[in-house]
């Protein structure tokens, strides 16, 4: 059979492996079993969150409220907008294909940072369109001005920030200046999926989404529920820009893309901001515990302004042995040889998994 040739060359995306497949391939005892690849809250979520789901769970044969207007409120309520400026997704990465799908295609290009989130390439694809990327694998802002001032196909930009998987994050001033620069015709996509906490690291990071489409009528903000919120196995996240962007999206959003379930558990968890900000502030807490350990074990890290921590090796060291060793002792990483980096990006866990990670990490 015959399939669309875009498909040829498109890579299937490869989560962080799961528990269940490490206690089947390595046999380690599930309870022993650290996972530290996927960037989950490992605080979990909000209690309310958990009681609110119990007791929507008789609800599950209903479909949801498809206006989401209660999340849809919240959201503007929280960022003084209009809920007429909100899309709410399977999580934010349904709002990148919304997107492309409705500014890209095989006669133009989109424009990215050479080692960023993978979805947004794997989406382009699907439509056909041409990939362009940095030299550069952090994001460098006069290679992507340059690089969008030679070729005029482009339809798309993006800007991961903070950035996954490396953890880095341009200043908002800088951002901007860089916006100012940018045809009011060619979509960019600012993720700020990891916002939440590279707003509380480093006020020069934060990016306020308000002022962000009041400023740039062509930029759509994307957050998510599945990072600081800790509901990422409930695949909720949204995109806000001008209205007339978020009804172009709206075309392409199928009717009851989250569930009963999903949409309930957000709405309980945005209004738990006291959750949030205890979960943020102990993963900086716990992340200086990575920074000193790599300083006393002769290797570097990005500065992040995530919930992970990319750590680098030089020749001497292999990230991808690294993170199979760690496997075998049920210790989950994500090894980024794939990008062309000798790196381990580690979600940083809970003061006890941190304990057990750097307790392993010296036996191999």
């Amino acid at each position: 059979m015959q399939y669309n040739e875009v498909l040829d060359n498109l890579k299937i995306y490869e989560a962080g492996k799961p528990i269940e497949l490490v206690v089947r391939e390595y046999g380690v005892d599930a309870k022993d079993i650290i996972k530290l690849a996927s960037n989950e809250n490992p605080r979990g979520c909000s209690p309310l969150v958990i009681e609110a789901v119990k007791n929507e769970a008789s609800k599950m044969n209903l479909y949801p409220d498809d206006s989401m207007y209660e999340l849809k409120e919240g959201l503007a309520d929280k960022f003084d907008i209009s809920s007429k400026n909100v899309i709410i997704g399977a999580g934010s990465d349904q709002i990148i294909s919304f997107a492309l799908h409705a500014k890209a295609n095989q006669n133009n290009a989109i424009l990215m940072a050479r080692t960023t989130f993978a979805m947004y390439e794997i989406y382009g694809r699907q439509t056909g369109t041409k990939i362009l990327k940095t030299p550069s694998h952090t994001h460098n802002l006069e290679e992507l001005l340059q690089m969008y001032k030679e070729n005029k196909d482009i339809r798309v930009i993006f800007l991961c920030l903070p950035n996954n998987p490396l953890g880095e994050c341009l200043d908002t001033k800088d951002v901007y200046s860089f916006l100012e620069q940018i045809d009011k015709e060619t979509l960019v996509v600012v993720d700020g999926a990891y916002q939440e906490y590279a707003s509380y690291k480093d006020e020069a990071k934060k990016i306020d989404p308000k002022e962000l489409i009041e400023k740039f009528d062509n930029v759509l903000y994307l957050g998510t529920f599945s990072k600081a919120y800790g509901l990422g196995g409930m695949r909720c996240g949204y995109g806000i820009g001008n209205e007339e962007m978020i009804t172009a999206l709206h075309k392409l959003r199928s009717p009851f893309n989250i569930t009963t379930l999903s949409l309930k558990a957000a709405i309980v968890a945005l209004k738990d901001q006291e959750f949030v900000q205890k979960s943020v502030a102990e993963n900086f807490s716990q992340m200086k515990r990575y920074e000193t350990f790599t300083a006393e074990n002769g290797f570097d890290f990005i500065e992040s302004y995530t919930n992970f921590i990319t750590l680098k090796y030089d020749a001497s060291q292999s990230s991808s042995s690294i993170a199979q060793k760690l496997l075998k002792k049920g210790i989950i990483v994500r090894d980024l040889g794939a990008y062309g980096m000798n790196s381990l990006r580690i979600t940083i866990g809970t003061p006890e998994q941190n304990d057990r990670f750097f307790d392993i990490y010296k036996t191999i």
